[in-house]
């Protein structure tokens, strides 16, 4: 014997003020974010100069918090992007939905090392050719 109950609840009904209060919570919760996200830029240039690639992650993760939740600060960066695409373009690796982590490393080493290691001391690309041709 199957003894089925219904439950039947009220339809839910929505005035303009619970619409309004949506509207004020989501614009509070945005501020929030941009506010946490821009304290994490800060600790993330703040803690880079140290020991370790923790001012990194803690950059982009402050920039994705306030790039998603600031329509200003999103216009700001695509004219710092079209201005210097160069500096801007391993940033951007960063922050889409897979980053790419290690290519992103591997470029900075090696702009790295072009700036402050003389041509003849240079090992990084050496390295890579090296392993290249051991894989063939």
């Amino acid at each position: 014997m199957n003894v089925s109950v219904a439950l039947a609840m009220p339809r839910a009904r929505f005035s303009p003020a619970d619409d309004l209060a949506r509207e004020i919570v989501a614009r509070v919760l945005r501020v929030v974010l941009v506010v946490l996200g821009l304290l994490l830029v800060l600790a993330g240039a703040l803690i880079a100069p140290l020991p370790g690639p923790l001012g990194l992650p803690l950059t982009v993760v402050g920039l994705m918090l306030v790039l998603r939740n600031s329509f200003k600060a999103r216009k700001q960066f695509v004219r710092f992007q079209h201005a210097h695409p160069k500096l801007i373009f391993p940033i951007r690796r960063l922050l889409r939905r897979e980053p790419e982590v290690i290519l992103v490393a591997w470029q900075q080493a090696l702009r790295i090392e072009r700036l402050v290691i003389p041509r003849r001391w240079r090992v990084a690309v050496r390295w890579r050719k090296s392993i290249k041709r051991r894989r063939r």
